[in-house]
């Protein structure tokens, strides 16, 4: 089952179990991906639909982080909430030593050896750990990489 029929899935048994928290944030999410869809004109597939769920994530930490500022905590928990939900179609994140290891490996295959080269590395690493690992923790460790 492709990851978007299983969000629709998803959607269908909130509606039975009548959680509209976990109904809301499933709704948007397919509302995001459908509007990506006509955008594109494209059939999403789970790569696509995934970074779509990803973009969501990081809008959602952004406000939590407004919120809070704010002193709004009402309205960061109910984005945390959803954070939560939509985290359960991502997939499993990997460890920081492993996105390590992730990054030496692609050091040594591509043969970097300077900041000038972290656009190439990048290219390489992109769509080996998208989905996988926070690409902004991939960022700073080959910078650090590059850099000693």
């Amino acid at each position: 089952m492709s990851l978007k029929a299983r969000i629709t899935e998803d959607m269908k048994s909130a509606m039975k179990a009548k959680e509209t928290a976990k109904l809301a944030a499933i709704r948007l999410l397919l509302a995001a991906l459908k509007q990506k869809e006509v955008d594109e004109r494209v059939e999403l597939d789970d790569n696509a639909v995934i970074a779509v769920i990803e973009k969501l994530v990081k809008q959602r930490k952004d406000s939590v982080s407004q919120y809070e500022a704010a002193a709004r905590q009402d309205l960061a928990d109910a984005e945390k909430a959803e954070i939560a939900i939509l985290g359960a179609y991502l997939p499993e994140k990997m460890s920081s030593e492993d996105t390590a290891a992730a990054v030496a490996a692609a050091v040594a295959a591509t043969g970097a050896k300077g900041p000038a080269d972290m656009g190439k590395l990048m290219a390489v690493l992109k769509p080996q750990l998208a989905g996988k690992a926070d690409m902004a923790e991939v960022s700073k460790l080959v910078k650090a990489a590059l850099a000693g």
